[in-house]
């Protein structure tokens, strides 16, 4: 049975936590941590089977585990991933935003080579995954346009203007600029562009509405095999609203494809 680490306990960790205490995937969670104590201490006394609590986030992939998995931020990508390559433990992050900086993406990749170990990126909150990187060598635009109510995009950077009412773009430009402006939403934005054209050739429109009852993600690419277009409509994370559902299922199964040694999707890994 291989051994879980968790970093992060919000809404995401929680439910990955809640399908492995519940064996819905065949692993065995045994460390967590998070930057708020209470929240670690919440999530491992609400599991039948309480994972120990790591000291920091350094220390989490020093504990004999085989897989950690990130559910915290763009910031936890940063600091702690190499780490964790280096104890030779494999990663699952959840903020592939933070990959869409170069330099964080080739120490990252480099470290991958060096160590003889893996990063996995969930689909997240999105579809179509295969078919786009089926695609990628007569890709020549990818546009992914993302819907969200203004409360779930209050306070990030690109959301200075939010509409008083009715819907309104409130960005365009680059996948890489998008998870700048939106670190909190536009994990979806570099997922897909790990998987297509990159960081800055995947163009992003963000829309907030005041009507939306769902996020909502609609992606256009074009190019010599055709074109293709997919939709997606998520129900918000009810303790999360910047999250979709989506988004835990994905890393619920991916992790449960790992843990029975199944492979993984690797959106521009």
């Amino acid at each position: 049975m291989r051994r879980v680490a968790l970093l992060g306990c919000g809404a995401i960790g929680g439910q990955i936590a809640r399908a492995m205490d519940s064996g819905a995937v065949g692993g065995r969670l045994t460390h967590v941590y998070d930057a708020d104590p209470a929240a670690s201490a919440r999530l491992a006394a609400s599991l039948s089977a309480p994972p120990a609590i790591a000291e920091n986030a350094h220390m989490l992939s020093s504990n004999p585990v085989d897989i950690v998995v990130e559910a915290a931020s763009q910031d936890a990508v940063r600091d702690c991933a190499l780490s964790v390559i280096q104890n030779r433990r494999d990663l699952v992050i959840m903020s592939a935003g933070a990959l869409a900086d170069g330099a964080v993406l080739e120490v990252l990749s480099d470290a991958c080579a060096e160590f003889g170990r893996s990063i996995h990126l969930p689909s997240g909150a999105i579809a179509g995954l295969d078919a786009l990187r089926a695609t990628r060598g007569e890709l020549e635009s990818v546009e992914l346009t993302t819907t969200k109510h203004p409360g779930s995009l209050r306070g990030a950077p690109g959301a200075k203007s939010l509409p008083a009412s009715g819907a309104a773009e409130i960005f365009s430009g680059t996948a890489l600029d998008a998870v700048a402006m939106f670190p909190q939403n536009a994990n979806v934005a570099a997922t897909l562009s790990l998987a297509t054209l990159g960081p800055r050739r995947t163009r992003v429109r963000v829309v907030a509405d005041w009507g939306a009852r769902s996020n909502s993600h609609r992606i256009e690419a074009r190019g010599a095999f055709g074109s293709m277009k997919i939709s997606v409509s998520n129900v918000p994370d009810p303790s999360n609203p910047k999250t979709s559902r989506l988004a835990a299922l994905s890393a619920i199964e991916l992790l449960s494809r790992l843990c029975s040694g199944g492979g993984a999707v690797r959106p521009g890994a």
